[in-house]
Parts: C-alpha cells; structure tokens; sequence
C-alpha cells in the first residue's frame, strides 16, 4: 500500500502511514467542481438564519484562553472511558488481552476516534468554505463565514489534544475519508450542506454526546461541550437551508439526494470498526470486526449516532418509501420520533453549564492569586 510523502518527523505522530489518496506530499488533492455564485441582493434575508448568524457571532469562543490546557490526563486512560465501551469488550479477542493490554487497547482506541473527530473537523472546514462561496444567498453566506471560524477553531483545539496532550494519531479512516471526497467533488451547491451539515456533523455530534457523558477526564469533557454547541448551531443551519431548497425540487431530483444520504449512512455505520486499531495492533482483523458489529455496546453506540441524522434528513423532505426501507435496514429508522430542537438545546445547555463552571474556577483561581498577592505586600511592607 502506499503512502503519503512525509517527513520522518510527520509520519511519527501517525501509529500506521496513511494510505494514498491521491497524495502530494503530506496533502489529499480533492478535486472540487461548481461555481463561486455572487449575488447584488442584500436585503435583510430570513429571520430564522439571521438570528442564527447572530449567534453564531455572539457564541464565538478562543481555544487558547477557554479551555483548561494545564489539565492532565491519565497517560495510560487519556479519555477516562469505562473499558466496557471498548468495540472489543466481552469478545474472544477480548478475552486473550490481559488487563494491562486491554488498557494499550482503550488509548489505542480513543487516539483512534478523536483522530477521526480531528479529520473530520477539517472536512468541516473545507466544506463551509465552499458554502461561503457557491451559496447563492447573501444570508446563508454570513452564517457560513461564521463556521468557518468555528470549524477552524475545532481543528485548532482537537490538533492541539492530540498531538500535545496525547501524543498519538491515526490516520483519516477510509469510509470518512469516501465521505468528504463524495461531499467535496460534487458541483451542486447543496451537496456541502447535505455530506457536511447533516451526515458528518450530525454523527459527530452524536458521538461527542456519548463520550461526554462517560467520560471522567475533565478536558475532555470541556473540549466535547463547547465543540457540541457550535456543532448543533451548524446542523440547524443546514436543516434551514436545505428544508427551503428541497422543497422546490422535482422527484428525480430528490432522488438523487436520497442516494446521497443511504450510501453516506452506510459509510457512516462503517465508520466506527477501527481496523486501523486492529491492524496497528496485530490483532487478527476479521476477528476484531465482526466482534464490533456483533457487540451490544457498538450496536447501542451505531444507533445513537444517527438520533441527529434520521430526524434531521425527515425535516428537510428526504423521506421517501425508499429512504425509510434504508434507515429500517440500518435499524436505526426508529430515531425518525426524536425531537431534534430538544436535543441541539440540550448541547448548547451543556456547554453553557462548562462555561459557568470555568468562569467560576477562573473567579476564584483570580481572588486566591490577588490574596496571594495581597499576603505578600503586607509581609514586604512589615519588612520595611
């Protein structure tokens, strides 16, 4: 298999090379279609999209100063998850690690995931950009600008976990990798908002919800709260764009997109079997996968990842006969009843319950320094 070519020092940080895809050097080439699209119309635009580009600007925040990088993680449990949600957990594979690999395992795994969490921020970068450029409203361009920022931020933050506080990457994983290619080529202007707005970030947001609950690692926990809340405004600015648009298109049309979305959830599925884990750990692969798709836990894990994504693809009018046969094969139709607004309120709740809680560790980090202070005047001034 090839690789990329990188530095020694570059391909350090990786556990196994990353695979070609169309390599330059330490880059993936994409070669992208459509148009950059202008518009001479600057009226006020639509209120719900305004008032989301509204918070959109209110809610930035600065990875440097926000987030709590003198916290420590566990060198051996970096991602303070419960062994039981290992992928591997209670298989014959499982049961031939003792407890000091089933440990190597877990970090293994958690590098594994965040890494992805990592590339997919990038994809999420890449494709709000082009949103900026071929959306043909001036409304739907300002809250696109917003994430923009907000996705370069997340790379920023996630970049910095990684290769600082864990010290160890995976590549990106082939079904994601398909994913963003698929979502990136494409001319039609909507399909960035469909791979990206709906797929990619519904999952994530998803999985970030389930690792910030059993998470014990206080950064981690930080990280997944602040990421989640920006990510539930982006989802909700796709389901606003998409709903409109989707709602003009003929049935061939629609067809097409209902495409899009089964063989990106397919992807999507596959994306959680880790066997670049497997395989950077010389466990017997096939073995490791179906040991994944036949665990109780992953089972659960797959499912939750689509409550954003089922929901979502039903409230923008991609709800055919054919796409329920798709999401019921998936066995995840059933999440079609959740109440997605409930869910992407409860994200920016738990973000807004991290900020209080560092504001008021900042508070009072601030009054013991100034005591602190204050002590040591008064000693000099005695001395004096």
């Amino acid at each position: 298999m090839s690789t990329y070519d990188m530095s020694p020092y570059e391909m350090s940080r990786y556990e196994i090379p990353p695979a070609d895809g169309s390599a330059a050097g330490d880059r993936w080439l994409v070669p992208t279609a459509g148009s950059a699209r202008f518009t001479w119309e600057y009226g006020e635009g639509r209120d719900r999209l305004l008032s989301l580009y509204q918070r959109g600007k209110d809610k930035q925040w600065d990875a440097v100063t926000r987030i709590d990088w003198a916290a420590e993680l566990d060198p051996v449990d970096p991602f303070g998850l419960p062994l039981e949600t290992h992928p591997l957990a209670g298989s014959p594979v499982w049961d031939t690690l003792d407890e000091e690999q089933r440990k190597e395992s877990a970090r293994h795994v958690g590098a594994w995931q965040f890494s992805q969490f990592l590339h997919g921020e990038q994809g999420a970068l890449l494709c709000s950009a082009r949103i900026v450029e071929s959306v043909p409203d001036l409304d739907a361009k300002y809250y696109a600008a917003t994430q923009v920022m907000d996705e370069a931020r997340h790379v920023e933050t996630y970049a910095r976990l990684m290769q600082d506080k864990v010290g160890m990457l995976y590549p990106v994983n082939s079904s994601l990798q398909a994913l963003l290619s698929d979502t990136l080529s494409d001319s039609r202007w909507d399909l960035p908002y469909l791979g990206m707005q709906v797929l990619i970030e519904g999952l994530a947001l998803a999985a970030f919800g389930v690792v910030r609950e059993l998470t014990t690692a206080p950064l981690i926990k930080q990280i997944l709260a602040y990421v989640m809340a920006d990510e539930a405004r982006h989802v909700a600015f796709g389901r606003l764009a998409l709903r409109d648009l989707y709602a003009q298109l003929s049935s061939s049309e629609l067809a097409e997109r209902e495409e899009f979305v089964l063989e990106g959830a397919r992807l999507m599925r596959d994306r959680f079997r880790a066997e670049e884990v497997w395989q950077r750990l010389d466990y017997d692969v096939p073995a490791c996968i179906a040991a994944v798709d036949s665990s109780p836990y992953m089972q659960a894990f797959r499912s939750l990842l689509f409550s954003r994504i089922v929901p979502c693809v039903r409230d923008i009018g991609l709800w055919s006969p054919r796409v329920q046969q798709g999401f019921d094969d998936l066995g995840v139709l059933g999440m079609s009843g959740l109440d997605l607004d409930a869910l992407m309120a409860a994200d920016e709740v738990a973000a807004a319950d991290a900020d209080a809680a560092d504001r008021r560790v900042r508070e009072r980090t601030a009054a013991e320094e100034a005591a602190r202070r204050a002590e040591v005047d008064a000693v000099v001034a005695s001395a004096g």
